[in-house]
């Protein structure tokens, strides 16, 4: 029994341990040895290549089915896009990749969008819009109001997927992956709103990360989101609700997503005077609440001690939020309303985002 204590000390399951033992046991006492060195080499094979291929894991990959893609596409692309967009197109020029909101006429948000330029794959201007995919068609319908007779062509882009890829490690993050194979037609651009988001990769929707990134595996989406409401990222409807969010107070200088020096664009005159007055009294910033609450709703409010408004939550995944918080406030000991924490006391910690510049901090 001292060949089975040992092999059993090297099988890490206890499945695995089980399946052993009745192998162990019903081996003839002729072929024992023969038999049992192949079992004990062969499960020994098997436990070293997944904790390999876990260990040389560099990233995670996510799948953001919460978003879509349309392609734009002709001759006047940029400057059909340069009135609509907070962003200036002619950055698309140099940099591959420009994160932008689309704002309605009062100059709150409509739609976070992620331009990637395809200037290298057509002789055209072209690119692909990210939008979240719920609004797709309110979007589609947007884009073709003011499109008026220019030169353009606006598609949906079913067939791709979007994916992003986050480092397994926070420090020392790995550079950009590397692909594998270079015959898929692929976008991979790291996120243009912060580096804590990793990359953004655009593939056919029948292609896995994983299977042309060596160094990657597939992970649960709710991580992804969970890892954006801790650090502070608003994304989509939920955290920008359309017709509600004010790009400054959603923290859009920070997501490098506005250029205050471009010409005009639909929305501009508030937001260009809220940035020249250098007020903001309001942000979206990141909370933790002392228990999860279900069912909570965007928009429920939030109390100091003292019962004074301190803000109104936003969106969240369990214990981990966005809520719109003003600023007087921000280092206060904050709590939902009675009436909106089912009797119970929630209390809410907000902190900083580590992304944010230093002057904000």
């Amino acid at each position: 029994m001292n060949n089975l204590g040992l092999f059993l000390g090297v099988v890490n399951t206890a499945l695995m341990r089980k399946q052993a033992l009745k192998t162990f046991l019903t081996l003839n006492s002729g072929r024992r040895t023969l038999v049992w060195t192949n079992v004990q080499n062969s499960l020994l094979r098997t436990y070293s290549q997944d904790k390999s291929k876990t260990g040389s894991s560099n990233f995670v990959c996510y799948s953001l089915l919460h978003r879509t893609l349309v392609k734009i596409h002709g001759h006047e692309t940029n400057s059909f896009l340069q009135g609509l967009v907070t962003n200036d197109m002619e950055l698309l020029e140099d940099e591959r990749c420009m994160y932008a909101h689309m704002l309605n006429v009062q100059g709150r948000t409509l739609y976070d969008i992620i331009f990637y330029s395809l200037k290298e794959k057509s002789t055209e201007p072209s690119l692909l819009l990210e939008c979240d995919s719920t609004v797709k068609d309110a979007i589609l319908k947007h884009l073709k109001v003011y499109k008026i007779r220019r030169k353009v062509s606006i598609t949906h882009c079913p067939e791709l997927a979007v994916w992003a890829l986050l480092p397994v490690h926070k420090d020392g993050a790995p550079g950009k992956p590397e692909i594998a194979d270079n015959k898929q037609d692929i976008v991979l651009e790291r996120d243009p709103r912060t580096e804590l988001m990793g990359w953004r990769l655009i593939v056919n929707h029948e292609v896995k990360p994983e299977d042309i990134i060596a160094s990657a595996l597939e992970g649960n989406p709710e991580e992804y989101h969970k890892h954006r409401y801790t650090i502070g990222l608003p994304e989509g409807v939920n955290d920008l609700p359309p017709g509600v969010a004010l790009p400054l107070e959603s923290n859009l200088v920070y997501m490098n997503g506005i250029n205050f020096s471009k010409g005009c664009y639909l929305g501009q005159e508030l937001t260009a005077r809220t940035h020249h007055t250098g007020v903001v009294r309001k942000r979206l910033m990141p909370v933790r609440l002392s228990a999860p609450v279900d069912g909570l709703q965007e928009g429920v409010a939030l109390q100091t001690n003292s019962a004074k408004a301190a803000g109104k939550y936003r969106a969240g995944k369990g214990e981990h939020g966005l809520s719109l918080i003003r600023l007087a406030h921000a280092k206060e000991p904050l709590a939902l309303k009675p009436s909106q924490a089912d009797g119970s006391s929630v209390t809410l910690q907000v902190s900083v985002p580590e992304w944010w510049p230093n002057e904000a901090k």
